[in-house]
């Protein structure tokens, strides 16, 4: 999974979304989309899912990769290097395909799926991995990807629980319902969640920018 690129820009459309932060999906990465509501409740999709990834429907784990690759990607852009993502997102992915038989509710799969992703980023700080050693010269880098490493770094600087929410809705583009139903949240901690740390990132970049 190779990283995207960063990009960043600043809208006015809403107090909700100030500050957009927005990753170039990679190859075979679903597109952003707003979830629809299935008149059989939430968590239906993912047990006709589960279900034909243990039948051995062709198909049926890359459907759930891409249903929740944004979800894994984001949680863990908002704990580890951003070097390093790719590289975790696949191992996530693994565990997930090897575990998946203990799943015992498989209209849980967002929920359990997000812990792995949280654990397995928490593996990894335990681990301290040793600082990437840059080459002798580097290419200048443009504006646009300096303003993006900034904003992610405001966004990581701010307390945990506004990091993941803030990363999913900003960088991967969920909805607040997608993002709920995506990592087993509760629809109002994470509107709650976005709306603090939404005010807490314009402060803090408004900040950084009147240092500058």
């Amino acid at each position: 999974m190779p990283e995207r690129p960063l990009t960043f820009r600043r809208t006015g459309a809403s107090s909700h979304q100030a500050v957009d932060l927005a990753l170039d999906p990679a190859a075979g990465i679903e597109q952003r989309r707003t979830v629809s509501e299935h008149a059989a409740g939430p968590g239906a999709d993912d047990a006709r899912l589960v279900e034909d990834v243990h039948r051995g429907s062709p198909g049926a784990f890359e459907r759930l990769y891409k249903r929740y690759v944004r979800t894994v990607h984001g949680i863990l852009l908002a704990r580890v290097p951003r070097r390093d993502v790719a590289d975790l997102v696949q191992e996530v992915f693994l565990t997930v395909h090897r575990r998946l038989a203990t799943l015992r509710d498989p209209r849980a799969l967002g929920g359990w799926l997000a812990m792995i992703a949280r654990n397995r980023a928490m593996d990894y700080l335990r681990q301290g991995p040793e600082p990437e050693a840059l080459p002798d010269e580097l290419p200048a880098p443009r504006g646009s990807q300096v303003e993006a490493a900034e904003a992610l770094e405001a966004i990581r600087g701010l307390p945990e629980a506004y990091r993941e929410p803030l990363i999913l809705r900003l960088v991967e583009g969920m909805t607040g319902p997608e993002i709920a139903q995506r990592t087993g949240l509760t629809p109002g901690s994470v509107r709650v969640n976005l709306h603090r740390g939404m005010q807490q990132l314009r402060e803090k970049l408004r900040r950084s920018q009147s240092h500058g």
